[in-house]
Protein backbone atom coordinates (compact mmCIF):
# COMPACT_ATOMS: atom_id res chain seq x y z
CA UNK A 1 0.00 0.00 0.00
CA UNK A 2 1.43 3.72 -0.65
CA UNK A 3 1.14 5.04 2.71
CA UNK A 4 1.69 8.72 1.15
CA UNK A 5 -1.09 8.23 -1.19
CA UNK A 6 -3.33 7.18 1.79
CA UNK A 7 -2.02 10.06 4.26
CA UNK A 8 -2.73 12.20 1.41
CA UNK A 9 -6.28 11.08 1.16
CA UNK A 10 -6.70 11.65 4.75
CA UNK A 11 -5.31 14.84 4.16
CA UNK A 12 -8.13 15.89 1.63
CA UNK A 13 -10.58 14.58 3.27
CA UNK A 14 -9.40 16.50 6.78
CA UNK A 15 -9.77 20.03 4.68
CA UNK A 16 -13.08 18.97 3.22
CA UNK A 17 -14.45 18.31 7.17
CA UNK A 18 -12.82 21.76 7.91
CA UNK A 19 -14.45 23.75 5.33
CA UNK A 20 -17.71 21.90 6.11
CA UNK A 21 -17.75 22.69 9.72
CA UNK A 22 -16.83 26.03 9.43
CA UNK A 23 -19.88 26.44 6.73
CA UNK A 24 -22.36 24.66 9.22
CA UNK A 25 -20.71 26.75 11.93
CA UNK A 26 -21.70 30.16 10.06
CA UNK A 27 -25.16 28.77 8.86
CA UNK A 28 -26.28 27.91 12.27
CA UNK A 29 -25.41 30.83 13.80
CA UNK A 30 -27.20 33.18 10.91
CA UNK A 31 -29.94 31.45 12.06
CA UNK A 32 -29.65 31.62 16.00
CA UNK A 33 -29.10 27.94 16.77
CA UNK A 34 -25.20 28.05 17.16
CA UNK A 35 -23.12 24.96 16.66
CA UNK A 36 -22.57 22.99 19.36
CA UNK A 37 -18.33 22.64 20.41
CA UNK A 38 -18.28 24.38 16.67
CA UNK A 39 -15.25 25.74 17.78
CA UNK A 40 -13.76 22.47 19.11
CA UNK A 41 -14.28 20.94 15.67
CA UNK A 42 -12.86 23.45 13.68
CA UNK A 43 -10.00 22.94 15.38
CA UNK A 44 -9.81 19.77 15.32
CA UNK A 45 -10.30 18.82 11.71
CA UNK A 46 -7.76 22.05 11.32
CA UNK A 47 -5.56 19.87 13.45
CA UNK A 48 -6.28 16.57 11.64
CA UNK A 49 -5.73 18.43 8.06
CA UNK A 50 -2.70 20.45 9.07
CA UNK A 51 -0.91 17.14 10.25
CA UNK A 52 -2.25 14.99 7.67
CA UNK A 53 -1.00 17.48 4.68
CA UNK A 54 2.45 18.00 6.18
CA UNK A 55 3.10 13.69 6.43
CA UNK A 56 1.99 13.63 2.71
CA UNK A 57 4.29 16.11 1.74
CA UNK A 58 6.99 14.77 3.45
CA UNK A 59 6.21 11.17 2.80
CA UNK A 60 7.25 9.37 -0.64
CA UNK A 61 6.89 5.71 -2.25
CA UNK A 62 9.63 4.97 -4.62
CA UNK A 63 8.82 2.25 -7.12
CA UNK A 64 11.14 -0.77 -7.80
CA UNK A 65 11.62 0.38 -11.38
CA UNK A 66 12.25 4.34 -10.26
CA UNK A 67 14.84 6.39 -8.57
CA UNK A 68 14.11 9.69 -6.80
CA UNK A 69 15.96 13.03 -7.35
CA UNK A 70 15.18 15.45 -4.39
CA UNK A 71 15.44 18.97 -5.19
CA UNK A 72 16.05 20.47 -2.42
CA UNK A 73 15.62 24.47 -0.97
CA UNK A 74 17.80 24.01 2.05
CA UNK A 75 20.51 22.12 0.24
CA UNK A 76 23.69 24.53 -0.96
CA UNK A 77 23.55 22.67 -4.77
CA UNK A 78 19.71 22.60 -4.43
CA UNK A 79 19.23 18.50 -4.57
CA UNK A 80 20.53 15.81 -2.98
CA UNK A 81 23.31 14.34 -4.31
CA UNK A 82 22.37 10.51 -3.38
CA UNK A 83 18.64 9.54 -5.57
CA UNK A 84 16.14 7.98 -3.65
CA UNK A 85 16.08 4.17 -3.49
CA UNK A 86 12.72 2.07 -3.96
CA UNK A 87 10.63 2.17 -0.55
CA UNK A 88 9.20 4.38 1.40
CA UNK A 89 11.10 7.73 2.01
CA UNK A 90 11.24 10.70 3.95
CA UNK A 91 11.65 14.35 2.66
CA UNK A 92 11.32 17.66 4.23
CA UNK A 93 7.81 18.88 3.74
CA UNK A 94 7.27 21.92 1.22
CA UNK A 95 11.39 22.28 1.67
CA UNK A 96 12.02 19.59 -1.22
CA UNK A 97 10.17 17.43 -3.55
CA UNK A 98 10.85 14.21 -5.51
CA UNK A 99 11.40 14.14 -9.50
CA UNK A 100 10.87 10.91 -10.01
CA UNK A 101 13.06 8.70 -13.38
CA UNK A 102 12.29 5.27 -14.66
CA UNK A 103 15.26 3.21 -15.01
CA UNK A 104 13.46 0.62 -16.79
CA UNK A 105 14.19 -0.50 -20.20
CA UNK A 106 12.78 2.33 -22.41
CA UNK A 107 12.57 1.65 -26.76
CA UNK A 108 12.75 5.18 -29.11
CA UNK A 109 11.82 4.17 -32.40
CA UNK A 110 12.33 5.55 -35.72
CA UNK A 111 9.97 4.66 -38.82
CA UNK A 112 9.19 5.07 -42.39
CA UNK A 113 5.49 3.37 -41.48
CA UNK A 114 3.31 5.79 -39.92
CA UNK A 115 2.20 4.36 -36.38
CA UNK A 116 4.92 2.27 -35.80
CA UNK A 117 7.32 4.99 -34.03
CA UNK A 118 7.18 7.61 -31.49
CA UNK A 119 6.40 10.49 -34.30
CA UNK A 120 3.13 9.67 -36.15
CA UNK A 121 4.03 10.17 -39.87
CA UNK A 122 7.27 8.79 -41.65
CA UNK A 123 10.17 9.31 -39.68
CA UNK A 124 13.07 7.32 -40.97
CA UNK A 125 16.24 8.43 -41.32
CA UNK A 126 17.47 9.47 -44.74
CA UNK A 127 20.53 8.81 -45.47
CA UNK A 128 23.54 9.07 -48.14
CA UNK A 129 25.57 6.40 -49.02
CA UNK A 130 29.57 6.92 -49.93
CA UNK A 131 28.55 6.32 -53.60
CA UNK A 132 25.54 9.06 -53.43
CA UNK A 133 22.60 6.68 -53.41
CA UNK A 134 19.82 7.80 -50.79
CA UNK A 135 18.84 5.48 -48.52
CA UNK A 136 16.03 5.40 -45.96
CA UNK A 137 16.90 3.52 -42.28
CA UNK A 138 14.23 2.27 -39.75
CA UNK A 139 15.53 1.19 -36.42
CA UNK A 140 14.74 1.45 -32.85
CA UNK A 141 17.32 2.32 -29.51
CA UNK A 142 16.79 0.73 -26.39
CA UNK A 143 18.19 2.22 -23.67
CA UNK A 144 17.56 2.64 -19.50
CA UNK A 145 18.71 5.53 -17.51
CA UNK A 146 21.96 4.34 -15.16
CA UNK A 147 20.20 4.03 -11.55
CA UNK A 148 23.96 5.60 -10.41
CA UNK A 149 23.28 8.26 -12.89
CA UNK A 150 20.12 9.13 -12.70
CA UNK A 151 20.94 12.90 -10.77
CA UNK A 152 23.37 14.13 -14.21
CA UNK A 153 20.50 13.09 -15.94
CA UNK A 154 18.40 15.38 -14.34
CA UNK A 155 20.21 17.94 -14.30
CA UNK A 156 21.34 18.20 -17.95
CA UNK A 157 18.34 16.75 -19.71
CA UNK A 158 15.59 16.35 -16.94
CA UNK A 159 12.76 14.68 -19.35
CA UNK A 160 14.37 15.58 -22.71
CA UNK A 161 16.81 13.03 -23.29
CA UNK A 162 14.95 10.95 -25.02
CA UNK A 163 13.93 13.26 -28.29
CA UNK A 164 17.02 15.90 -27.58
CA UNK A 165 19.52 13.34 -26.82
CA UNK A 166 18.54 9.21 -28.10
CA UNK A 167 16.81 10.58 -31.30
CA UNK A 168 19.36 13.25 -32.18
CA UNK A 169 22.00 11.23 -31.29
CA UNK A 170 20.97 8.02 -33.34
CA UNK A 171 19.80 10.34 -36.38
CA UNK A 172 23.50 11.42 -36.49
CA UNK A 173 25.17 8.46 -35.73
CA UNK A 174 23.47 6.39 -38.27
CA UNK A 175 23.83 9.00 -41.23
CA UNK A 176 27.81 9.03 -40.30
CA UNK A 177 28.21 5.33 -40.47
CA UNK A 178 25.87 5.07 -43.56
CA UNK A 179 28.19 8.00 -45.57
CA UNK A 180 31.03 5.13 -44.77
CA UNK A 181 29.94 2.46 -46.66
CA UNK A 182 28.53 1.73 -50.52
CA UNK A 183 25.06 0.90 -50.65
CA UNK A 184 25.50 -2.72 -52.29
CA UNK A 185 27.69 -2.88 -48.68
CA UNK A 186 25.08 -1.77 -46.31
CA UNK A 187 22.06 -4.11 -47.37
CA UNK A 188 24.38 -6.91 -48.03
CA UNK A 189 27.86 -7.71 -47.55
CA UNK A 190 28.80 -4.96 -45.07
CA UNK A 191 25.34 -4.54 -43.03
CA UNK A 192 26.43 -6.15 -39.79
CA UNK A 193 29.71 -4.09 -39.58
CA UNK A 194 27.32 -0.97 -40.17
CA UNK A 195 25.06 -1.75 -37.25
CA UNK A 196 28.07 -2.55 -35.01
CA UNK A 197 29.56 0.40 -35.69
CA UNK A 198 26.52 2.25 -34.65
CA UNK A 199 25.72 0.31 -31.71
CA UNK A 200 29.52 1.02 -30.42
CA UNK A 201 28.58 4.92 -31.09
CA UNK A 202 25.58 4.90 -29.81
CA UNK A 203 27.25 3.07 -26.54
CA UNK A 204 29.91 5.69 -25.95
CA UNK A 205 27.12 8.91 -26.72
CA UNK A 206 24.37 7.75 -24.39
CA UNK A 207 27.15 6.72 -21.21
CA UNK A 208 28.41 9.93 -21.44
CA UNK A 209 25.06 11.53 -20.74
CA UNK A 210 24.27 9.15 -18.26
CA UNK A 211 22.10 6.29 -20.17
CA UNK A 212 22.95 2.67 -20.96
CA UNK A 213 22.64 1.07 -24.35
CA UNK A 214 20.57 -2.21 -24.12
CA UNK A 215 20.56 -2.72 -27.90
CA UNK A 216 20.91 -1.03 -31.06
CA UNK A 217 17.91 -2.82 -33.81
CA UNK A 218 18.53 -1.82 -37.82
CA UNK A 219 14.85 -2.65 -38.46
CA UNK A 220 14.94 -1.97 -42.50
CA UNK A 221 16.13 -0.24 -44.89
CA UNK A 222 14.54 1.51 -47.88
CA UNK A 223 15.86 2.41 -51.32
CA UNK A 224 14.38 5.18 -53.61
CA UNK A 225 12.43 4.05 -56.37
CA UNK A 226 14.89 4.21 -58.61
CA UNK A 227 16.52 2.17 -57.23
CA UNK A 228 14.77 -0.61 -56.08
CA UNK A 229 13.84 -0.65 -59.58
CA UNK A 230 17.11 -1.45 -60.20
CA UNK A 231 18.11 -3.68 -57.45
CA UNK A 232 14.88 -6.02 -58.56
CA UNK A 233 16.43 -5.92 -61.96
CA UNK A 234 19.84 -7.16 -61.16
CA UNK A 235 17.73 -9.71 -58.93
CA UNK A 236 15.67 -11.06 -61.66
CA UNK A 237 18.94 -11.37 -63.89
CA UNK A 238 21.08 -13.33 -61.53
CA UNK A 239 18.20 -15.42 -60.84
CA UNK A 240 18.29 -16.12 -65.10
CA UNK A 241 22.16 -16.59 -64.50
CA UNK A 242 22.17 -18.94 -61.74
CA UNK A 243 19.15 -21.06 -63.84
CA UNK A 244 20.99 -20.89 -66.69
CA UNK A 245 24.07 -21.91 -64.72
CA UNK A 246 22.13 -25.07 -62.98
CA UNK A 247 20.43 -25.72 -66.92
CA UNK A 248 24.75 -26.23 -68.23
CA UNK A 249 25.90 -28.15 -65.09
CA UNK A 250 22.44 -30.02 -65.58
CA UNK A 251 23.47 -31.01 -69.37
CA UNK A 252 27.41 -31.43 -67.89
CA UNK A 253 26.56 -33.85 -65.71
CA UNK A 254 24.17 -35.54 -68.20
CA UNK A 255 26.60 -35.55 -70.90
CA UNK A 256 29.37 -37.25 -68.02
CA UNK A 257 27.20 -40.02 -67.12
CA UNK A 258 26.40 -40.94 -70.87
CA UNK A 259 30.32 -41.29 -70.98
CA UNK A 260 30.45 -43.12 -68.11
CA UNK A 261 28.16 -45.56 -69.53
CA UNK A 262 29.92 -45.66 -73.20
CA UNK A 263 33.09 -46.09 -70.94
CA UNK A 264 31.48 -49.05 -68.65
CA UNK A 265 30.61 -50.47 -71.83
CA UNK A 266 33.90 -50.20 -73.77
CA UNK A 267 35.40 -51.58 -70.40
CA UNK A 268 33.21 -54.21 -70.93
CA UNK A 269 33.74 -54.99 -74.58
CA UNK A 270 37.22 -55.27 -74.04
CA UNK A 271 36.86 -57.62 -70.65
CA UNK A 272 35.05 -59.95 -73.45
CA UNK A 273 37.04 -59.84 -76.18
CA UNK A 274 40.03 -60.38 -73.55
CA UNK A 275 38.21 -63.46 -71.94
CA UNK A 276 37.38 -64.65 -75.57
CA UNK A 277 41.51 -64.08 -76.95
CA UNK A 278 42.27 -65.79 -73.17
CA UNK A 279 39.82 -68.92 -73.89
CA UNK A 280 41.29 -69.38 -77.50
CA UNK A 281 44.57 -69.09 -76.47
CA UNK A 282 44.03 -71.73 -73.69
CA UNK A 283 42.24 -73.85 -76.39
CA UNK A 284 44.71 -73.48 -78.71
CA UNK A 285 47.57 -74.78 -76.15
CA UNK A 286 45.34 -77.87 -75.74
CA UNK A 287 44.88 -78.43 -79.32
CA UNK A 288 49.21 -78.17 -79.03
CA UNK A 289 49.48 -80.29 -76.34
CA UNK A 290 46.82 -83.11 -77.86
CA UNK A 291 48.66 -83.08 -81.39
CA UNK A 292 51.51 -83.34 -79.87
CA UNK A 293 50.64 -86.20 -77.58
CA UNK A 294 49.01 -87.89 -81.18
CA UNK A 295 52.17 -87.23 -83.02
CA UNK A 296 54.40 -89.37 -80.22
CA UNK A 297 51.68 -92.16 -80.63
CA UNK A 298 51.75 -92.15 -84.55
CA UNK A 299 55.35 -91.91 -84.17
CA UNK A 300 55.73 -94.97 -82.02
CA UNK A 301 52.68 -96.59 -84.10
CA UNK A 302 52.69 -96.03 -87.83
CA UNK A 303 50.09 -97.97 -88.60
CA UNK A 304 47.98 -96.22 -85.82
CA UNK A 305 47.09 -93.41 -88.76
CA UNK A 306 45.83 -96.14 -91.23
CA UNK A 307 43.78 -97.99 -88.44
CA UNK A 308 42.01 -94.45 -87.64
CA UNK A 309 41.49 -93.91 -91.48
CA UNK A 310 39.75 -96.70 -91.93
CA UNK A 311 37.66 -96.30 -88.47
CA UNK A 312 36.87 -93.42 -89.40
CA UNK A 313 35.20 -94.17 -93.05
CA UNK A 314 32.48 -96.33 -91.35
CA UNK A 315 32.27 -99.37 -89.61
CA UNK A 316 29.96 -100.65 -92.08
CA UNK A 317 32.31 -100.74 -95.19
CA UNK A 318 32.96 -103.81 -96.51
CA UNK A 319 34.10 -103.63 -100.06
CA UNK A 320 35.80 -100.60 -101.63
CA UNK A 321 36.01 -99.90 -104.80
CA UNK A 322 38.93 -97.71 -106.80
CA UNK A 323 39.20 -96.49 -110.30
CA UNK A 324 41.93 -99.02 -112.36
CA UNK A 325 43.96 -95.63 -113.09
CA UNK A 326 44.23 -94.38 -109.27
CA UNK A 327 46.67 -95.50 -107.24
CA UNK A 328 45.48 -96.72 -103.60
CA UNK A 329 45.70 -93.90 -101.23
CA UNK A 330 46.80 -95.87 -98.43
CA UNK A 331 48.84 -99.41 -99.07
CA UNK A 332 46.81 -102.13 -97.66
CA UNK A 333 48.39 -104.38 -95.18
CA UNK A 334 49.78 -107.48 -96.47
CA UNK A 335 48.28 -110.35 -96.99
CA UNK A 336 49.97 -113.85 -96.19
CA UNK A 337 48.22 -116.91 -96.31
CA UNK A 338 48.51 -119.20 -93.88
CA UNK A 339 49.11 -123.05 -95.46
CA UNK A 340 46.94 -125.16 -93.99
CA UNK A 341 48.53 -128.27 -93.12
CA UNK A 342 47.25 -131.50 -94.45
CA UNK A 343 47.31 -134.69 -92.50
CA UNK A 344 49.51 -137.68 -93.59
CA UNK A 345 47.90 -140.30 -95.28
CA UNK A 346 50.98 -143.03 -94.93
CA UNK A 347 50.04 -145.56 -93.13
Amino acid sequence: MNLAGLFQGIATVAWLVFVGVIVLAFVRAGRNRPLKNATAMVLVTAAIALVSTFVAAGMVFIEPQERGVVISAISPKGYREEALEPGLRWILPFAERVELYPISRQTYTMSIAPIEGQISGDDSIAARTADGQEIYVDASIIFQIDPADVINVHIRWQDRYTNELVRAQARGVIRDAVSQYGVEEVYSTRRLDMTSQVRDQMEVKLNENGLLLVDFVLRNITFSPEYAASIEQKQIAEQMAQQAKFVVEQRRQEAEQARQVAQGRADAAVIDAKGVAEARIIEAEAEAEALAVISAIIRDNPDMLTYQYITKLSPSIQTMLLPSNSPFIFPFPELTPTATPVPSTNP
